[in-house]
């Protein structure tokens, strides 16, 4: 048995964006291998601008795949055959190109949340590769993605691509409900425009109206509500309103004083009984307290099980509260808490 001939070059496989496959099938039929001598073993090297050929693979295989490589970038390959009487020469190079990494929805969302790069957004959405609404692990898609962050370029950008304004996540919130939270007031009109809807809740029932409520965010509230928003809508868990969700979350008294000058109920009450009077008091919110009842809350209202709004102070030691109360109803002496 001879010294095995100079192999022709490896031929290409599959090619993607990050591997390359190989294959030599050739080189082992072109040197027969006398009984009871060794297999062929194959050297495979690949070129590096900074250090020369250096060996990837040695092995008795006819085809390898090489791995973790980047996207379009160019790879030169030889090979070499060994047998018990020696080496070939080294084959021809052969030139291999990966592919462009592929857009995905992953790289979308990073664009949006991560960098904020619009051009990147801008160049996927153009490639086709990825749909727009895809969510992400958390089940929002980039336009929510990009309302919560009060992104208006970003929303404009998906919008013109076609994504889906009234489309609602795992929870039932949409984007405008994610806008009005956060308090991006250009966002909400953006959306609005759009055809999001005041009326539409989530799982729990809940509002944007709602959603801005708890997020403190007065100019949102206003303008929603200027937009035709309801003002007395309940939620589903407890029954609230937006003005009750104000004065058990946040005791904003200034979003509560919109609320009440645009006509929301200020004695409505909730599956318990209780008044926005008594959740504001339980929860502390002196000024609140005080707006209610200037806008006329009742504080001699009682639950079914005979609790008034200074009670509920009372037991929950809202010290400030008490004392406002006991001085509105010194002015009322037929009055008693």
């Amino acid at each position: 048995m001879s010294v095995p001939r100079k192999p022709d070059p490896p031929v290409v496989g599959k090619v993607t964006h990050h591997s390359i496959e190989l294959y030599w099938e050739k080189a082992s039929k072109q040197d027969t291998v006398a009984k009871g001598d060794g297999r062929l073993r194959y050297i495979i090297q690949e070129s590096d601008l900074t250090q020369g050929w250096g060996n990837v693979y040695t092995g008795y295989g006819t085809n390898h795949v090489f791995d973790g490589l980047e996207p379009s970038s160019q790879y030169k390959y030889r090979l070499k055959v060994m047998n018990n009487n020696g080496n070939s020469e080294f084959s021809p190079a052969v030139t291999v190109t990966t592919t462009k990494e592929p857009q995905t929805g992953e790289q979308l969302h990073k664009a949006i949340t991560l960098t904020q790069d619009i051009q990147k957004v801008r160049e996927i959405l153009d490639s086709g590769e990825v749909l727009i609404d895809v969510p992400d692990k958390f089940g929002y898609t980039p336009l929510m993605a990009a309302a919560q962050r009060g992104l208006t370029d970003m929303v404009e950008l998906l919008i013109s691509h076609g994504a889906d304004v009234i489309m609602q996540n795992g929870s039932g919130k949409d984007a405008l409900m994610l806008a009005c939270f956060a308090g991006h007031l250009k966002v909400v009109r953006q959306l609005r425009a759009q055809g999001a809807s005041w009326d539409t809740k989530d799982l729990g029932g809940s509002t944007a109206l709602h959603w801005a409520v708890d997020g403190g965010n007065k100019d949102v509230v206003q303008w929603a509500i200027m937009d035709g928003s309801k003002i007395d809508v309940r939620d589903s868990s407890s029954g609230w309103t937006p003005l009750m969700r104000c004065a058990a979350i946040g005791g904003n008294h200034e979003i509560g004083e919109v609320l009440l000058n645009a006509g929301a109920n200020v004695n409505i009450k909730d599956r318990d009984h209780k008044t926005p009077l008594m959740i504001a008091a339980l929860n502390g919110h002196q000024k609140l307290v005080q707006v209610m009842v200037e806008k006329g809350a009742d504080p001699m209202v009682r639950t079914e099980h005979g609790m008034s709004a200074y009670e509920m102070a009372k037991s929950f030691d809202r010290k400030s509260v008490m004392k406002y109360f006991e001085k509105v109803l010194q002015k009322s002496p037929n009055k008693r808490p």
